[in-house]
């Protein structure tokens, strides 16, 4: 039975802590494109593996779940922006890499951090100028004229220092600027939260196909990640700062290593390498998502989210604490059927229903209170008691953060 209605508005999730910390709390992702779970575990990249070492490597899968609302094309942009929002392209409404229509309500982890902490400092050192003007919206009044206080990027309509070739060599040549660029601000300036974009390797696979081309754009990407390693390890041996670095890829690729966009196993396939030395279960146990990664970064960066964005966030965090993960609803008649894979026992949660998505046009959306459930279950059947829709928003509250899902009528 409904007990109550929640309006989300002003209420606050805290997806980390940062008090009692000495350290400052630092967050740097390097997306590096196109590179397949198989090549990455075949190719040597002693950098990529020094990180690891640190903390893990793991298998990890973009594109959202197959023939459902959540289907994701896996193609850069869009992957890139999966990341950023921590949803999927059903909300995010990045389809393709023309970015026709990002949706701004679902705020990138940048606009997130710089509202939560408008004193400290973002930076962007990247390889293609779209990941900043349009994904991230600097500027532009739908995000607030948001602004990176630092970006090194657009060399690639430069084409007097970087005249284009057939080979492009010359991405090449601007993913070792961008590559130097951020590890010397890093060393010198250490920025808050700072994001590496490189393209060299998926350009390769594009030309090349599964070849020796592609294995050395992999290995080119290493030495490239190498240098941003290092500056993080001098400004963590220098200064009181604690990084989490995060290496991932966009999307894998077709079998014989040309295309990438469908929802094929080795497309979908990608991996995630951190230094991260907290990893949970969700991590050890589960198979990762390009989704996870906003959470984990805003949970080692101490970041609260208004309650009705963390209510929307696809991901989960694999640092700290976990309750719960892999929620999933199917609706039986006027039932649905809930789902999860607990992480921790003896812990409760509690199941909210929204029969409208106001939220993607900047509402609110009313949530009703269908009760707890003992999350050690991993089960749960709530009757809708007449409460319908042709969209119903089901979110899981647990201990260490929210779980949806959306029930969509076909």
């Amino acid at each position: 039975m409904m007990k109550k209605i929640m309006i989300v508005s002003l209420l606050v999730f805290v997806l980390g802590q940062s008090w009692g910390q000495e350290k400052t709390k630092k967050a740097l992702f390097v997306i590096v494109d196109g590179i397949p779970k198989d090549v990455v575990d075949t190719v040597d990249t002693p950098n990529i593996d020094a990180v690891a070492a640190e903390g893990g490597f793991t298998m990890a899968i973009m594109g959202g779940d197959p023939e459902t609302y959540s289907e994701t094309p896996t193609i850069s942009a869009v992957g890139y922006n999966s990341l950023l929002t921590g949803t999927w392209a059903n909300k995010h409404n990045v389809w393709g890499n023309s970015i026709k229509q990002p949706n701004y309500y679902y705020p990138t982890i940048f606009k997130a951090f710089k509202t939560v902490f408008p004193s400290k400092k973002t930076a962007i050192y990247s390889t293609w100028l779209d990941n900043r003007t349009k994904l991230v919206g600097a500027n532009l009044p739908a995000t607030g004229h948001f602004s990176f206080d630092y970006y090194y990027d657009g060399m690639e309509i430069d084409t007097l220092h970087f005249p284009h070739d057939e080979q492009r060599e010359f991405i090449h040549l601007i993913d070792e600027a961008v590559s130097k660029e951020a590890a010397a601000h890093v060393r010198k300036e250490g920025p808050d939260l700072a994001w590496v974009y490189l393209e060299y390797s998926d350009d390769m696979g594009h030309k090349y196909g599964n070849s020796p081309e592609m294995i050395d754009g992999v290995k080119k990407a290493d030495v490239q990640i190498g240098r941003i390693w290092e500056a993080i390890k001098y400004r963590e041996a220098n200064f009181e700062e604690d990084w989490m670095l995060v290496v991932t890829t966009d999307h894998g690729r077709t079998v014989d290593g040309y295309g990438h966009g469908g929802q094929s196993e080795r497309e979908r396939k990608i991996w995630i390498a951190t230094n991260a030395d907290n990893l949970n279960g969700y991590f050890m146990d589960n198979e990762q998502e390009m989704v996870d990664i906003f959470p984990s970064l805003a949970h080692h960066l101490g970041l609260s989210l208004p309650k009705n964005q963390a209510m929307e966030l696809d991901g989960v965090s694999f640092v700290g604490h976990v309750s719960a993960a892999d929620f999933e609803v199917d609706r039986v008649r006027e039932s649905l059927k809930l789902g999860w894979k607990a992480f921790a026992k003896g812990e409760r949660g509690r199941v909210w229903i929204a029969p409208s998505n106001n939220f993607q046009n900047g509402g609110l959306d009313n949530y009703w209170d269908f009760g707890e459930v003992n999350l050690d279950d991993e089960a749960a059947t709530v009757l809708l008691d007449g409460l319908d829709s042709k969209l119903l928003k089901v979110v899981l509250e647990t201990p260490s953060g929210y779980l949806n899902y959306w029930v969509v009528e076909e």
